[in-house]
């Protein structure tokens, strides 16, 4: 059977799923690998920068390896280390001496398939022949929603009927997936973005405003997501009090539901929209949901506010990938490979300032998620700023 287009697409909602679960399965492990290994929170957090500190690296260097090898190849491989990873998390820690170094080990290794999968999922879908690029970008990125809900949903249902202890078997159950996708990607037909020698120069871009702006703004979007989903977890279990199934059930799952809702209805209306004042007020939204979260006397609207942090940074990444887009057509594997780095390292800044300032608080959660408003409150600045500067026609040096 002859696949098509949209299979390709199909495959890159799978690969946004793989992603979900390399972000996202190891923090409902949080409490677990601190009882079991007695790991600090520390150490703990070194777990989670590691992850994005390794994509982002992967996002820096991958530019000239994946115009050098082709997007075929490099998917493929990305999928393979996110496998592999996957299954030295569930191997490493019984069999080294040290069970933390086994975790890290497989966090570099799962992440590196988890970075190159962030640069080129974009890429890959924005050069498929369809209509509405800003359509399909969201939709697209609402599979990591989706995927996110599955890993919690499955995850917590597996953790309730065999227990917590055998978490090692959901690792490597988790493995199948990227493991059947990087088939699938060897057979699905794909396209490049630019021709070659075409797109713009790492240099051309840095000589853009726009492109400062996007680059911060990105940051700003990863660090607002990923500081609340990457620690809602452990906030609601330790800080909050509640069981550990109602807290990945109420916390990260129902994040990712109203952050996938989000990006699907954007998806629907991003083509009657200006995007730009609909991401000033989600980012005003992340404000009060942080300041919900933290602020709260009632576990319950704690929770709520978690959730409603899902729903406000929805519209965030997808939403400056689109403007980036439309902003620098010929951008190339550059354009995204560059934004992918800069998400990366909010990914890294926002769960990281997390555990730091809690770590200097007495390990209270609520002072490090305090100090992550930071983050939406710079990005709703530089989005007034774009929206000054957009309608001026701006010299790029060659």
């Amino acid at each position: 059977m002859k696949l098509s287009y949209k299979n390709t697409i199909y495959c890159s909602y799978v690969g946004y799923i793989t992603q979900a679960v390399v972000n996202l399965f190891a923090p409902l492990l949080f409490v677990t690998f601190s009882s079991e290994f007695g790991i600090s929170v520390s150490q703990i957090t070194l777990i989670t920068t590691l992850n994005f500190l390794t994509q982002l690296i992967v996002d820096l260097l991958s530019t000239k390896i994946i115009d050098k090898l082709g997007y075929r190849v490099c998917i493929v491989a990305a999928h393979v280390f996110s496998a592999v990873g996957l299954v030295m998390l569930a191997v490493l820690p019984t069999i080294l001496p040290s069970a933390y170094a086994g975790l890290l080990i497989s966090v570099i290794v799962y992440a590196v398939g988890g970075g190159l999968i962030e640069v080129l999922i974009s890429p890959i879908v924005e050069a498929c022949p369809t209509d509405d690029k800003a359509s399909a970008m969201s939709l697209l990125h609402s599979f990591y929603c989706w995927g996110a809900v599955l890993v919690i949903l499955v995850s917590t249902i597996f953790f309730s009927v065999f227990g917590i202890e055998n978490w090692r078997i959901m690792s490597c159950i988790w493995a199948v997936l990227p493991a059947l996708n990087a088939f699938m990607f060897t057979r699905v037909p794909i396209e490049t973005l630019t021709e070659d020698g075409s797109s713009m120069k790492i240099r051309e871009l840095f000589s853009s405003k726009a492109f400062i702006l996007f680059i911060i703004m990105i940051l700003c979007a990863g660090a607002s997501e990923l500081a609340m989903s990457q620690w809602s977890s452990a906030f609601a279990e330790s800080g909050l009090g509640v069981s550990k199934a109602m807290g990945d059930l109420a916390g990260p799952c129902l994040f990712a539901i109203l952050m996938g809702i989000e990006r699907v209805i954007n998806s629907k209306i991003s083509h009657k929209i200006d995007i730009l004042p609909v991401m000033i007020g989600s980012a005003t939204l992340c404000v009060i949901a942080y300041l919900l979260t933290v602020l709260s006397p009632l576990p319950l609207l704690s929770l709520l506010g978690c959730a409603l942090c899902g729903f406000s940074v929805g519209v965030m990444w997808p939403g400056v990938f689109s403007l980036a887009s439309a902003k620098f057509p010929k951008g190339g594997t550059a354009l995204f490979a560059l934004l992918a780095f800069a998400g990366d390292v909010g990914c890294t800044s926002g769960p990281t300032l997390v555990g730091f300032v809690s770590g200097l608080n007495g390990d209270s959660l609520k002072s490090g998620l305090s100090a992550a408003m930071i983050f939406p409150i710079v990005l709703i600045v530089c989005c007034f700023v774009f929206l000054k500067i957009r309608s001026k026609p701006e010299k790029v040096s060659s």
